[in-house]
């Protein structure tokens, strides 16, 4: 399971920051264009990130974040217990998620080795809220890694930006979900805010 959730964390640095530039551009061309940009980004950097490996947490705040949706994805987490949760707590969760993922993703992108990427073929999305986008991670010799990417589109702004992946038929949102909500019932929502905002690596 440890080995998995890597897996996750590596695959979804990488490709899940993904919104439209505009409501004219689709979930399809806006995950391979936001993907390639990044990639480009990296390897431009690559010497500066080997000597100062904390380039690589601005360079996801600043390619990355923007595009996820990550106070849909931490109210998804927090399910059940939303509801139960004062708007400063909420507010809070959301913040510590943001940073759990900035720093989660710089340590896993720093794995990349210009992996091949292949992207699914555009397909129509008109009247699609939510739309799945496929992708498949070529590494050598190892298996191929079929990943499918949640995208949302936000309904009034009308970008599309996404908030979960699946690999192996397992969701990283409800493997997360299943994780702290179990803590935060136990523990309280401000106790696992504080935890998350704790880590360093």
């Amino acid at each position: 399971m440890k080995n998995l959730v890597s897996v996750f964390s590596f695959i979804f640095t990488l490709f899940i920051s993904v919104s439209a530039f505009s409501a004219e551009v689709s979930p399809y061309k806006v995950i391979e264009n936001v993907g390639n940009n990044l990639f480009t980004r990296i390897a431009n950097n690559q010497q500066e990130i080997e000597k100062f490996p904390e380039l690589m947490r601005n360079i996801v705040d600043e390619e990355l974040m923007p595009h996820i949706d990550y106070k849909y994805a931490a109210y998804k987490i927090l399910g059940k217990n939303l509801r139960s949760t004062s708007k400063e707590q909420r507010e809070d969760f959301v913040v510590s998620i943001r940073q759990y993922l900035i720093r989660t993703y710089a340590n896993a992108l720093t794995q990349y080795k210009n992996q091949k990427v292949i992207f699914e073929k555009e397909r129509s999305t008109e009247g699609q809220k939510i739309v799945s986008v496929g992708t498949q991670i070529i590494d050598g010799n190892r298996p191929t890694i079929d990943i499918d990417f949640k995208l949302r589109k936000n309904p009034k702004t009308l970008e599309w930006k996404a908030y979960d992946m699946v690999v192996e038929g397992i969701s990283l949102l409800s493997s997360k979900q299943a994780e702290l909500s179990q803590r935060i019932a136990k523990e309280g929502i401000e106790q696992v805010t504080l935890e998350l905002a704790s880590i360093t690596k």
